[in-house]
């Protein structure tokens, strides 16, 4: 009977998301990948605004395209980690001739895309990624450290059809970066200002410690040893279902690990820890609407003053 009941549950969710889709995205032919409408962008920018809000006083605002160096990411080491999310730029290079070659293949009906080339760039998965090199540049990090207000449109590889996990998505972070101490006291205060910031939206939640989607049988070693050493904790939104909520928001302390791999120093000389907030804009937004109906117009008058609507 329970699992019936968790089944009928899962189904409402999907028909419940999928009406909601039809309000408010617009398709483009392929899953994860929609046009957006104006009265869902507005709450995307009623978000941002309200976020802004929050940053912290120091903080730097960086923002970014949605491609980064493919180098700095492979340097990253992304592509050990999640080979399976990553998408890359390619184009097609070589002479007028060659081209156009490849152009005529296309019109006969014939395949084409075999006559790419990869290029310098890939497809950002993490807003975060380019700002670790940009500091690296700059020398021993402050004794004070150092926070980042970073966005940027990302992307990773998992097509599917529920509007809570999208392949195109946008991405908002706090991240800080210094001495051990200071980085895991910015974390732990982001988890107690994130369910503030929940409970101010009128949305339901838990938080829950939780782990990357590293890939293959070595990666789920990984993942286990990044829950038992709680490097990461997720804000959880029941968009769904209470059984399967939906990531909202994140809040990971990578130790060293940025630090060794771009050399970025404190001004002692010991090697920089760093630590990120991450709000996934789009599951905030698409949260929101699940949770309060279709029309902001009708949301609670507490949400709507939050959001300034």
């Amino acid at each position: 009977m329970l699992a019936n009941a968790m089944l009928a549950e899962d189904v409402a969710g999907h028909d419940r998301l999928a009406r909601l889709a039809e309000s408010l995205f617009h398709p483009t032919g392929v899953d994860g990948v929609y046009g957006r409408t104006g009265v869902y962008e507005n709450i995307v920018e009623a978000l941002a605004a309200l976020i802004s809000s929050h940053r912290p006083v120091r903080a730097e605002v960086m923002r970014f395209p949605p491609v980064m160096s493919r180098k700095h990411l492979e340097r990253h080491g992304y592509l050990k980690s999640f080979p399976n999310l990553l998408g890359c730029v390619s184009c097609l290079g070589g002479t007028e001739r060659e081209i156009r070659q490849v152009v005529d293949r296309f019109e006969g009906g014939e395949p084409w895309t075999d006559s790419l080339e990869s290029a310098d760039l890939v497809l950002s998965p993490a807003a975060c990624y380019p700002v670790y090199p940009i500091v690296a540049m700059r020398g021993p990090v402050p004794a004070g450290g150092l926070i980042v207000d970073v966005a940027s449109d990302c992307f990773r590889r998992e097509p599917s059809r529920d509007i809570d996990r999208l392949q195109s998505f946008r991405m908002r972070e706090f991240v800080c970066i210094g001495a051990p101490e200071a980085i895991q006291d910015f974390r732990l205060a982001w988890i107690e200002r994130a369910k503030a910031l929940a409970e101010d939206l009128g949305l339901p939640y838990r938080i829950e410690v939780a782990s990357d989607p590293f890939f293959g049988r070595g990666g789920q070693i990984v993942a286990v040893s990044q829950m038992q050493q709680e490097l990461k904790f997720e804000l959880l939104i029941p968009v769904r279902s209470e059984e399967q909520p939906t990531a909202c928001m994140s809040f990971n302390y990578h130790r060293e690990h940025f630090g060794e791999i771009w050399d970025l120093a404190t001004e002692d000389g010991a090697v920089a820890h760093t630590s990120c907030v991450a709000f996934g804009m789009d599951r905030l937004a698409v949260a929101l609407f699940a949770t309060h109906g279709a029309q902001p117009s009708d949301w609670p008058t507490a949400v709507r003053n939050v959001l300034k609507l």
